[in-house]
């Protein structure tokens, strides 16, 4: 698209400035609106591949199976006489808990600490369930007490309460940068009026996905910002170059036909680290890259279409906040770097040498439940840490079964409970009704009348009528003695025939049969369904570790010798099931991040060359980067090295291509040493700007979130920023200089679109 073509847009756009404000606006109330119907996902194993036995378990629980939203609460400095006779009955009063189990062995008492079992009434509403648990604590208000919840996932909630001070240090630290590098005050108004503008149609438009993941909805915003930041910079400068010749309009005109191309080379190579990650088999990567790549569409078209219009608008404002640039002149170190470039470039050259190396051993994490305990800074990660420090990490899994043999249950639930690390086993057949009966026992008419507190004489009645309805006897005068029925059947059989009123037991054996059928009906509800059955085992042992996977390929052993087909389900199975795709998303991100930014640039710099050395160049960095937790020991949540190692590729190299731009634009005039200081000194602002507010905002993520993923993905994206700016700023001109004639070989013409037209008629 030739330069008039440009010209002609721009000046329509700005022709019509008040009307595309407008419609502005209005998209920013219709997107305010549709931000709130947004639904948030906080489940990441629901974002797996369909295929893995995480995500068909889940399918399997959420149509027929369910199990109750359980709390471990540990109460320090109590005998276990108080636990079971004081605090175990105010737990129990506590509107809202189902059940609470407690006993004296080490996984429940242990140096002077209690920790009781929870299990609290169904309910879709976690802001409900974390009430409850706060009312449990209320009331327990006089005792030291923590609580963990396994299955309540309040990601969403907790990521409630921390966006709003993230997004305010973002944007503080934003401020500042703009204040130091930009020469209006006023500027920074207008950028964060555009900004905002986009950050809202972006987030409102994800409407269209019908619902976005917790983490998505947590960095999306800050990310929109750190990544788009460099357009409207551009847009900045270039309008100030423009005003030293012409007026307002006429200026704003050519800056925006000129800044176009430019802005929209540099968001490519973003957008294509971006992209990556839709292909991820994790469709968390697919979630984050759509919206993210939303939004740099969201801030071109805030830069291209609205921001021309504010420009004008606050053009006499702009002008009365002028002050000069804080930037100091980097000269000096430019003709250091220079000077000492082979030194940087075998600096460099070692230093991504050494990290492809270390980061192939980078210690990973699969565990999204895992604490950082390095600085714990919430309720939840202080309760989880005293609780483990006690009793050690505990983990509660799921075993799925084909329903309608409660013997090969049991036999299952028996080999699993005497397995090493597993603590405790919970199904149909362990679920105790009273007296040490449990569900699917099979007991006489003795047992029952003993049971129960029925006549010996009814209870052999009621089974003649099981029976005969039952088809199991020709007779209801057989003799029913010694025949056996299981509790749960059983149970459900007078039920049904009380409450049809076909048979009497009076108000006392009444209410115990309401009771205890109360609590086989909750069992059954969990644990029983149309075609499966469910079993609940805890282990301690950290979900993604080697003994935990050896453990459950044994349960899924025993479980196939007794079913043709069994799921283990949880948290360690989950854990799994992301590190085995990890491999290939990895794989796949890589490839594709390298191959779209070498295109993009291919084009951009029409030199073969040049793109192979800034992608070099930011690969090393990345390799640097994620050698670091080798060295420290500290395992990085891999979804945070995956979406930090496309971004930094995507994002960071604009740095080089920077720099690269200005060198190569210079080189026509000058030698490649004196081409190499200038273009340092001149791309230096630039790459301070948008480097330092990526940094900083990736160092905010990782110190004020207590997600693990956001808390991986931050600390991560702020040091492999640093490290990019620091090579590029050290190495790259050197390796510009050592690799000039290569370059200037390697250059190639791409015939405009009136050349191709005439090849094509012979001239």
């Amino acid at each position: 698209m030739n330069n008039g073509v440009m010209y002609k847009i721009s000046k329509l756009i700005v022709d019509q400035r008040r009307l595309i404000i407008f419609l502005f606006m209005l998209a920013c109330v219709i997107s305010g609106i549709l931000y709130t119907h947004v639904r948030v996902n906080s489940d990441i194993a629901s974002y797996l591949p369909d295929q893995t036995e995480t995500k068909i378990a889940q399918n399997i629980m959420d149509e027929e199976l369910g199990v109750s939203p359980m709390v471990n609460l540990m109460v320090n400095n109590i005998t276990y006489e108080q636990a079971e006779n004081v605090i175990l009955p105010i737990i129990e009063g506590t509107e809202g808990v189902k059940s609470v189990t407690i006993d004296s062995d080490k996984q429940h008492y242990n140096n002077s600490a209690a920790l009781f079992d929870v299990s609290l009434e169904d309910d879709d509403d976690v802001n409900c369930l974390l009430a409850v648990i706060d009312n449990i604590k209320s009331n327990l208000s006089d005792y030291d007490c923590y609580s963990n919840s396994p299955n309540i996932n309040d990601s969403v909630q907790q990521i409630e309460k921390e966006l709003p001070p993230l997004l305010a240090a973002a944007f503080a630290v934003v401020v500042i940068v703009l204040l130091i590098s930009l020469q209006s005050y006023m500027e920074v108004l207008i950028f964060l009026l555009s900004f905002l503008a986009a950050a809202a149609i972006n987030m409102g438009s994800n409407i269209i996905f019908g619902e976005i993941s917790s983490v998505t909805k947590a960095i999306a915003i800050v990310l929109q910002l750190a990544l788009s930041i460099d357009y409207s910079i551009i847009l900045f400068d270039r309008f100030a170059e423009e005003k030293r010749t012409k007026d307002n309009y006429h200026a704003i005109v050519a800056a925006l036909s000129k800044a176009i191309i430019e802005i929209s080379s540099s968001s490519l190579t973003t957008m294509a680290g971006l992209a990556a990650l839709v292909v991820m088999q994790l469709k968390i990567g697919k979630d984050l890259g759509l919206v993210l790549c939303k939004g740099i569409l969201c801030s071109l078209l805030s830069v291209f279409l609205l921001m021309p219009g504010l420009l004008i608008m606050f053009s006499d404002k702009i002008d009365k906040t002028q002050h000069r640039s804080f930037i100091p002149d980097i000269k000096p170190f430019a003709d250091f770097a220079v000077k000492f470039r082979y030194i940087f470039v075998a600096v460099f050259v070692v230093c991504a040498a050494a990290g492809c190396i270390f980061s192939s051993k980078c210690p990973y994490s699969f565990n999204a439940n895992a604490v950082n305990t390095e600085n714990p800074s919430t309720d939840k990660e202080i309760s989880v840490s005293r609780i483990e420090s006690n009793f050690g990490p505990t983990e509660l899994g799921m075993i799925i079964v084909p329903s309608g043999d409660a013997d090969k249950e049991k036999i299952l639930l028996n080999r699993v409970s005497e397995m090493e690390n597993v603590t405790k086993v919970t199904g149909l057949s362990t679920t105790e009704v009273k007296d040490g009966y449990t569900l699917t026992q099979e007991i006489t008419p003795k047992e029952l009348s003993e049971l129960v507190g029925i006549d010996y004489s009814a209870c052999k009645l009621l089974y003649q009528l099981y029976g005969v309805k039952h088809e199991q006897y020709q007779s209801i005068f057989s003799d029913t003695s010694d025949y056996r029925i299981s509790i749960m059947n059983l149970f459900e059989f007078v039920h049904e025939q009380s409450e049809l009123g076909v048979i009497n037991l009076g108000e006392s054996s009444k209410e115990k049969l309401d009771e205890m059928y109360e609590t086989l009906t909750d069992a059954k509800t969990q644990m029983q369904g149309e075609n499966y059955s469910l079993m609940l085992f805890t282990f301690s042992g950290e979900p993604d570790s080697d003994e935990t996977y050896d453990l459950i390929n044994r349960i899924r052993g025993e479980g196939e010798k007794l079913y043709d087909k069994i799921y283990v389900a949880g948290n360690a199975t989950s854990c799994y099931d992301l590190e085995e795709s990890f491999s290939s998303d990895n794989m796949r991100i890589t490839l594709i991040t390298i191959a779209a930014v070498l295109i993009v640039l291919l084009f951009t710099f029409r030199s073969a060359s040049l793109p192979v050395l800034l992608v070099l160049i930011i690969q090393g960095s990345t390799w640097i980067n994620f050698s670091f937790p080798y060295f420290t020991g500290n395992s990085l949540f891999f979804l945070g090295y995956l979406i930090v190692s496309s971004i930094q590729m995507g994002a960071t190299i604009d740095y080089a291509i920077v720099f690269t731009s200005r060198y190569t634009d210079l080189r026509k005039s000058m030698s490649a040493t004196a081409a190499a200081a200038k273009a340092l000194s001149e791309a230096f602002p630039t790459i301070l700007t948008s480097g330092s507010i990526l940094t900083i905002i990736g160092y905010l993520l990782g110190m004020l979130s207590s997600n693990i993923i956001i808390y991986s993905l931050g600390f991560a994206l702020g040091r492999g920023t640093l490290i990019s700016i620091i090579i590029v700023l050290t190495a790259l001109p050197g390796i510009m200089i050592l690799c000039d004639k290569l370059i200037s070989k390697t250059y190639f013409k791409i015939p405009e679109i009136g050349e191709i037209k005439m090849l094509e008629k012979g001239e």
